[in-house]
């Protein structure tokens, strides 16, 4: 039944063929340095080459490749714009797009899942897929009470072609890691692992999207489709027409970036707060910027899609957090390295100069600093650079923090949802949303201080 199985080998030979391309292009770099040409030159043409070839078997692939290569293309901010500046259509292209299933392989999962006379729920069927990605693709259609839905289909096999996909290109994680100066690839890809089993779960994608519809139904800066029927390997939903934040990027005007980054930041943090969950999948296919915000048709709100991956916060982001940026922010050396320390940022068997790490995190937290931050590509790149250079303190430092379990993916959908902010080069009021939503940030005595004003 799965075209998928039957090109597993396929995909194998085309993933394997990345190192050994790696090693080719290396010997032909040693072939250029040997008749003269600088090591600069040399170093820059041959991570062009990977990044090529890499970007190419990508685009090719469903299963685990594509999901890392979405996850990957947010981080391309940080990327050297040499590099960055010929792939970034290649990049975007990944956040949006993949290989059709065949018609035939999409009708059979339909009445495999909702049954023989599954075209008796649906007044309008589009058998062109309007949308591809890792796992499944969507079909535009007309639920039989006349509402517009969206049609996810899983592809058969995918979870075999995740898991395959993903072991294949953590074996080789080491010559991928210098696309992303600053970015360890094998824990990204480890936890995308991880997170497979979840994403083929469409009961618990239907849940948590579900959770976040019913909060977020009469708000007026954010939209979340409702679910509208839920089976093994389909979930269908409500559809909403938008321009993708891929657009935006590419083409939006200042005005759409900076709202498109606003309400980001805005989602980021507020979603945790209200539902306990944190979207965690946060590449720019998963959002449209829709007209009508607050301001009439000429403002936006922005639409969310993808809640196949999730963190369960029942309480919110940690406290820890907003706690430990406001005391960054007042420079309380002391307090900070305990507070890391406690969490377990800081292993017991390691000390380090406190003052030390406040100069390591401070950088990292300008966009908190003022009332508004422009985030760009450039300020992204210095950040990784920052942290790539062994030779810098903060890269020494680095080396020495630890990431408990606990926040990994919190830091992971944080780092993303900046590498967005920075390709779409918003201007945002980031310190309004880390007041309003995160908890530990405001002190409490401020906090008091601004109830007892509301109540009065």
């Amino acid at each position: 039944m799965s075209d998928l199985p039957r090109k597993a080998v396929t995909r194998t030979a085309k993933l394997a063929a990345l190192p050994l391309g790696y090693a080719g292009r290396a010997t032909w770099g040693l072939g250029k340095r040997i008749v003269g040409e600088s090591a600069e030159i040399v170093g820059r043409e041959l991570q062009q080459r990977t990044a090529d070839q890499l970007f190419k078997v990508l685009g090719e692939l469903k299963g685990g490749a594509m999901k890392f290569g979405q996850a990957l293309s947010v981080f391309e901010s940080a990327l050297p714009e040499e590099v960055a500046g010929p792939y970034r259509a290649a990049l975007t292209k990944l956040q949006e797009a993949a290989p059709p299933m065949p018609t035939r392989t999409v009708h059979t999962v339909l009445e495999e899942r909702l049954g023989e006379d599954w075209r008796e729920l649906f007044a309008e069927f589009d058998d062109k897929p309007s949308a591809a990605a890792s796992i499944g693709q969507v079909h535009r259609a007309v639920w039989h009470d006349g509402r517009e839905v969206a049609v996810k289909v899983q592809y058969p096999g995918a979870g075999e072609a995740l898991l395959s996909d993903l072991n294949q290109l953590g074996r080789f994680a080491r010559l991928l890691g210098p696309l992303v100066p600053g970015i360890d690839i094998k824990p990204l890809i480890a936890e995308l692992r991880d997170r497979v089993s979840e994403e083929l779960d469409y009961g618990l994608e239907a849940q948590a999207q579900q959770a976040h519809a019913e909060e977020f139904a009469d708000d007026p800066d954010v939209v979340v489709p409702a679910v509208v029927h839920q089976s093994d390997q389909v979930l269908i939903t409500e559809w909403i027409d938008g321009v993708p934040l891929s657009e935006v990027i590419s083409d939006g005007t200042q005005e759409q970036r900076d709202r498109a980054g606003q309400l980001l930041a805005r989602f980021l943090f507020s979603g945790p707060a209200r539902t306990g969950l944190l979207h965690a999948d946060p590449h720019p296919g998963n959002f449209r910027l829709l007209p009508g915000g607050p301001g009439g048709e000429e403002d936006w709100r922005l639409g969310v899609l993808d809640f196949g991956t999730v963190d369960r916060l029942p309480g919110g982001l940690p406290d820890t957090i907003g706690t430990s940026l406001r005391m960054t922010l007042d420079g309380e050396a002391e307090a900070v390295y305990e507070l890391l320390r406690v969490e377990g940022f800081v292993k017991e068997s390691i000390e380090l100069d406190p003052d030390a790490v406040l100069d390591y995190l401070l950088p990292i937290i300008e966009p908190a600093e003022v009332d508004e931050f422009t985030f760009t590509r450039g300020w992204m790149r210095s950040q990784a650079a920052r942290i790539a250079d062994p030779r810098s303190p903060a890269h020494q430092l680095g080396k020495q923090l630890n990431l408990p379990p606990a926040y990994l993916l919190i830091h992971r959908v944080t780092l993303s949802t900046i590498g967005v902010l920075c390709q779409l080069g918003a201007t945002v009021r980031l310190r309004e949303e880390l007041e309003e939503w995160l908890p530990g940030f405001m002190p409490e005595e401020d906090l008091d201080e601004e109830g007892s004003a509301a109540e009065a």
